[in-house]
This record gives C-alpha cells, sequence and structure tokens, in this order.
C-alpha cells in the first residue's frame, strides 16, 4: 500500500493499492491521458470518470476491479487534479519498478 498527497498543501492523502494500479495497467486508463502539453487537470480527470464509467456499464463481466478503483482512489473525496497527477507519477514508477507489467502493457 502507498499513499500519495491528494493537494498541495499536503494535508490530504489517498491510499494506492498494487491492485489499483494493476488495474489501471489492465484497462489503459492512462494511455492519453494527458493533453498534448502533459497537463492533468480538472478536465482531464472529468475524463478519466466518464472513460471508468462507461467501461463498467459496457462490462458484461464482473468489474468489482474498476469499482474498487472508483470506491478507492478516482472518486475520493480528496480526488482533485493534483492528486491525478500523483497517481500518474506514482504508476510510471511502479511500471519502471516491475518491469513485466510493462511488458503486458505493451502487448
Amino acid at each position: 500500500m502507498q499513499t500519495i498527497q491528494a493537494n498541495n498543501r499536503g494535508t490530504r492523502f489517498i491510499e494506492i493499492s498494487d491492485e489499483h494500479l494493476s488495474t489501471i495497467q489492465k484497462y489503459n486508463l492512462f494511455r492519453q491521458l494527458a493533453s498534448s502539453h502533459g497537463i492533468i487537470d480538472e478536465d482531464v480527470l472529468e475524463k478519466l470518470r466518464l472513460t471508468i464509467r462507461s467501461l463498467i456499464a459496457s462490462q458484461e463481466e464482473d468489474s468489482k476491479d474498476l469499482l474498487d478503483l472508483c470506491i478507492d482512489v478516482i472518486y475520493h473525496k480528496d480526488m482533485k487534479a493534483f492528486g491525478l497527477n500523483q497517481l500518474y507519477l506514482l504508476y510510471s514508477d511502479w511500471i519502471k519498478q516491475n518491469p513485466e507489467k510493462e511488458e503486458i502493457e505493451e502487448e
């Protein structure tokens, strides 16, 4: 379990598990997430939320992993654009530390 800072002041935090990171990787949720300038803002967060909602609605099989990600992280009361940027950085580090995970993503 890891923790990301959810706001600029460092007063809010969100716990992230490896399962959350695996779900992000499984559904390629961060692929082309940021704008062409690499900026993650509130619009990007809203786009991610809508994408996940759409995935859940279209799933015929169990989507418990997506629901857990939504409840615990993406729709967390403290999640803002700053927190999403921190999550993106954590995910990037996680992929670098787990090269076998990156191979799956590239396939």
